[in-house]
């Protein structure tokens, strides 16, 4: 199980990356706005997936 989860994880992570570049040549506020939520998304999945607590739950 931990061999998934790891490869999950890093899967995020090379997501992550991309979305990152894709952030630094948005054209658009719509654009940026879109990838920040993207990043963020696929940052809570790798933390679900290490088993942190979600902070925006506190």
């Amino acid at each position: 199980m931990t061999n998934q989860r790891d490869l999950l994880i890093r899967g995020s992570e090379k997501v992550i990356v991309h979305y990152e570049l894709l952030l630094a040549s948005a054209k658009s506020e719509h654009e940026r706005e879109l990838y920040r939520q993207r990043i963020e998304r696929e940052k809570r999945l790798i933390r679900d997936l290490q088993g942190e607590p979600d902070r925006r739950a506190a």
